[in-house]
């Protein structure tokens, strides 16, 4: 939320500076009479534990928010009841005349296959454009976050030598980010992906701005104000057990999956773990909903008025070949 001061009071310039918001006597906002509404595309195999991850995060906040589940329309997950999808979920063409405050799309366990060779890259690609007019912000999330940044700014995704699998520490970048608000200078984020994306890669002149990266992992958040998007290549929001369960899934299935480093008790898999992240976790989401609340149309239909649908970048297709595939997750 912001902050009334009087006008004129050297604390304006110090706190702007570090991100927080601001007004005074000749501008005081309106508060939002209307929950905020949220839309989820969920496209993770166990879609009822990642409803509760998001939806944990989105009701800490002292914000009313209403969360709308969607899907890709001609997808057909394995790992979820279709009862649940019909009683729960509705399919994108269903939604997509609504305006919506936020939006989020998670990651998938796909993200070593080419994003066109992917099976409902085409409806993905549409409800990424449909965003631009439609949301106000935008939150995607591992292979959702590749996804956007390859679609909107032709950013390849880099093949990792062995699966980035663990707890890993990170670096704030830009404490003036109103999305870093309250963040330490030195935290922990989970991460589990095959693939990277490379500030090497980041075109000049797209206004992107990487907020928080690792030294071992490489970049974990972007922000993207000419999208209006967060894009966080990492697992911030997973509970403290949801490495164990893909760790022990994996192994089970005799997949050559290694312990996930910094994450069990003197690496022993017997000992539970303890979540390093919640409270930043907590924090992010927080911050973008906080944003969105301070930013928004007071009427949704306002949403995406005044913005216009991107260039996108369509990069040249350099697919490898079926036998270099990995699969992650």
């Amino acid at each position: 939320m912001s902050i009334r001061i009087p006008k004129g009071l050297p604390a304006v310039t110090a706190l702007a500076t570090e991100g927080v918001t601001v007004t005074d006597d000749d501008h005081v906002a309106q508060p939002l009479q209307r929950p905020l509404r949220i839309g989820l595309l969920n496209l993770m195999p166990n879609k009822v534990s990642t409803e509760i991850q998001i939806a944990r995060l989105l009701g800490a906040t002292p914000l009313q928010v209403e969360l709308t589940l969607v899907k890709i329309s001609n997808h057909a997950p394995r790992n979820t009841p279709l009862e649940h999808l019909s009683s729960f979920y509705r399919a994108w063409p269903d939604i997509k005349e609504q305006k919506f405050d936020g939006f989020i799309v998670t990651g998938a366990p796909i993200e070593t296959i080419p994003f066109e060779h992917v099976s409902y890259w085409d409806e993905l690609t549409s409800i990424l454009r449909w965003t631009q007019t439609h949301v106000h912000s935008c939150f995607n999330i591992c292979w959702g976050a590749q996804a956007a940044v390859h679609y909107f700014h032709g950013m390849p995704k880099h093949a990792l030598g062995e699966k980035a699998f663990g707890v890993f520490r990170h670096h704030g970048l830009s404490t003036g980010s109103p999305y870093l608000k309250g963040f330490c200078d030195d935290f922990t984020v989970p991460v589990s992906r095959w693939t990277e994306m490379r500030r090497s890669d980041i075109p000049a002149g797209s206004g992107l701005r990487v907020l928080i990266d690792s030294p071992d992992t490489g970049i974990c958040l972007l922000d993207d104000p000419r999208h209006h998007s967060l894009h966080c290549f990492n697992h911030i929001e997973y509970d403290s057990h949801t490495l164990a369960d893909e760790y022990f899934r994996d192994r089970d299935a005799g997949k050559d999956i290694r312990l996930p480093r910094n994450y069990f008790p003197d690496d022993c898999e017997t000992r539970p773990p303890k979540n390093q992240w919640r409270s930043h976790a907590h924090l992010l989401f927080a911050n973008w909903i906080t944003q969105i609340h301070q930013t928004t149309a007071a009427d949704p239909k306002r949403i995406g008025s005044d913005r216009f649908t991107p260039s996108v970048v369509r990069p040249a297709h350099n697919a490898p070949r079926a036998s270099e595939l990995l699969w992650c997750k």
